[in-house]
């Protein structure tokens, strides 16, 4: 039940309420003596499983954190490849005050103001993700906060959510959440909602708006308060409908052992499933274009422990592969108000959700990483945003395979879970040639990531609990199996500055006409939406559009169509629910994309109807 972590999630009482910083090195050990066991992996290149996401690599930081906005932090995250960062903080979200740095009831450390977050967020090179403040704010106040952020300062935040875990807020019995409303049934969490939305968006028509949901699986998952028709879920999704851009879950699943814990990302596919299909039940024809966003997740079970790492860098490229588009680990820093133990694993556990240390009695120094940072680490060194995720199988249950596609190869993230043997591991690659390897590796009591040149993209030996990137080198660049990639990121611009800059290109063709529109753009990558209008006087059940790119760009994640690319032309086909047009109607689909030098609209584009 998530809301048992919350008292430690919300206000990282130690954090808070440490008067001085003990600095205490953590002696991790050695791994043990192993034997090696083997493994085959296979690369399918072609095989898309969409791209990395804009703001895919997250983490969450919290105004009660007076060191969150330190230069040693912005350059451990931007080290670490960190491309989002979250504020105010879990439930502080439904207890600050933007304008005044204040929370009810609450500790906000000095330096922990909005602008001088945004400082941090842009020396990071990240987005931020913003909570609007839902427990004890109003629509009006978080229009201002857009209105402040975006027209006054032109930071161009585009992600906000409305609150935080409002569904803990007392409705079902457990009430961690803060919610001044008399009204705190999913309905009035709904209706609220709405109002946000349609105040922020005057705003600023361009940001992108999350509503929260419960975990599929978790409380208060299925559950039907007094008084209501149907649980939290289905009834915010019933009156929020197709208003909102993405919709929120936290994940936090818990475990009875370490080897229990590396389990867990197989819940990804079966969650993401159930939210799909929720989604689908009522936001209609907008519905592949909302976005899931797992703005708080950590494995909920020893938090400062190898096991974290392993599962923070193999979790967070499951849930790229399946569509999530943003994910932010609880937490930067946390805190604890407990003597260290050993963890499972035989780390040292300081009870802290933070990836590093906050320097609290019997921790590191201030600002060591804890085992999690290297996992996000590793995970943030595996790809950029818009680098393609493609297919990777492994032969082994305790060895994760996620592999990625580059300008300069394929990067293979390895995770190896067998806590005493090393595994050999025998690559083999399709749709790809490689040439040599690159090794980057992290080891359970390692401190730093080692680097290896000139090493083979065929076979690796992986120490125990382990996290590898084998980055192959040259090779070819097929095309991309023309599958439909996953939901798209609803903010996939890096550039927390860029506004969108429309160019639409109309072009008449068979049956269709195409209107080409770069909605976004931010350097070496854009956003672009495509218009296909039926131009017939009777119905279409298909279309296809095609064009050439005339500047070495390539398309990355593309939702509410199928594409392939062969060098420079591009062609995109409907999926199963877009293809019929009536005469007259039109339907979007929408991409981000690389691009290396001058992005001009491509013309002639083609549009034939079927």
């Amino acid at each position: 039940m998530h809301g048992l972590l919350h008292p430690r999630r919300r206000a990282g009482v130690a954090l808070i309420a440490a008067a001085a910083l003990a600095a205490a090195s953590a002696a991790l050990g050695a791994p043990p003596a192993s034997a090696a066991t083997t493994a085959t992996v296979t690369v399918d290149a072609a095989a898309s499983r969409g791209t990395i996401p804009a703001a895919g690599h997250g983490v969450n930081a919290a105004v009660y954190d007076g060191n969150m906005n330190s230069s040693a932090v912005s350059g451990l995250l931007k080290d670490a490849g960190v491309t989002a960062v979250r504020y105010p903080g879990g439930s502080y979200g439904d207890i600050y005050h933007w304008k005044t740095n204040t929370a009810d009831g609450g500790y906000v450390a000095p330096g922990t103001d909005f602008d001088t977050y945004m400082g941090t967020v842009r020396a990071i090179g990240a987005q931020p993700v913003i909570i609007a403040n839902y427990g004890s704010g109003t629509p009006q106040e978080a229009a201002d906060w857009v209105r402040y952020a975006n027209v006054t300062k032109g930071y161009g935040a585009k992600l906000w959510e409305i609150g935080n875990e409002v569904y803990g807020n007392g409705h079902y019995g457990s009430g961690w959440e803060n919610d001044t409303h008399s009204d705190k049934s999913p309905r009035a969490y709904a209706t609220n909602v709405l109002q946000y939305i349609s105040a922020m968006k005057a705003v600023d028509p361009s940001i992108k708006v999350g509503v929260v949901l419960t975990t599929p699986g978790g409380w208060p998952d299925g559950v039907v308060g007094s008084g209501d028709g149907a649980d939290w879920n289905h009834t915010v999704m019933s009156i929020v409908q197709d208003k909102a851009d993405f919709v929120i879950v936290h994940w936090y699943p818990g475990a009875s052992s370490a080897a229990d814990s590396l389990t867990k990302a197989a819940q990804i596919p079966s969650m993401v499933s159930t939210l799909r299909s929720l989604i689908g039940q009522y936001a209609g024809s907008r519905a592949p274009g909302i976005g899931i966003a797992v703005t708080e997740m950590n494995p909920g079970y020893q938090l400062t422990s190898a096991t974290a790492a392993l599962f923070a860098a193999d979790t967070r490229f499951a849930w790229y592969e399946n569509g999530a588009f943003n994910l932010d680990w609880w937490n930067t820093h946390n805190g604890t108000s407990q003597s260290p133990g050993t963890n499972d694993d035989g780390t040292a556990d300081y009870h802290d959700e933070g990836v590093l240390s906050s320097g609290s009695s019997g921790e590191p120094a201030l600002n060591t990483p804890f085992p999690p940072y290297y996992g996000l680490a590793m995970a943030g060194r595996a790809g950029s945003p818009g680098d393609a995720i493609v297919q990777a199988t492994s032969s082994n249950p305790l060895l994760a395979a996620h592999a990625v596609k580059t300008s300069g190869g394929v990067n293979v993230l390895l995770v190896n879970k067998d806590p005493s043997n090393s595994t050999t591991v025998a690559l083999s690659y399709s749709g790809f040639s490689p040439g040599g390897g690159t090794v980057l590796q992290w080891k359970k009591g390692a401190t730093s990531i080692s680097t290896t040149t000139g090493s083979s993209a065929t076979s690796i030996t992986l120490p125990p609990y382990s996290i590898t990137v084998l980055k192959a080198s040259g090779g070819g660049t097929p095309s991309p199996s023309p599958s439909p990639t996953r939901s798209p990121s609803p903010s996939p611009s890096p550039s927390p500055s860029r506004t969108p800059t429309p160019t639409p290109t109309p072009t008449s063709g068979q049956g269709c006409t195409a209107t080409y529109t770069i909605t976004n753009s931010w350097p070496g990558g854009f956003q672009g939406e495509v218009s296909v209008t039926n131009t017939r006087t009777t119905a279409v059940s298909g279309w296809t559009v095609g064009w050439t790119f005339a500047n070495g760009q390539t398309v990355g994640q593309l939702w509410n169509g199928t594409v392939s690319q062969s060098g420079a032309s591009v062609t995109v086909k409907n999926v199963s629910y877009n293809g019929s047009l009536a005469p007259g109607a039109s339907t979007t689909f929408g991409f981000t994309g690389t691009a290396p030098g001058a992005n001009a609209v491509p013309s002639p584009i083609a549009c034939t109807a079927s």
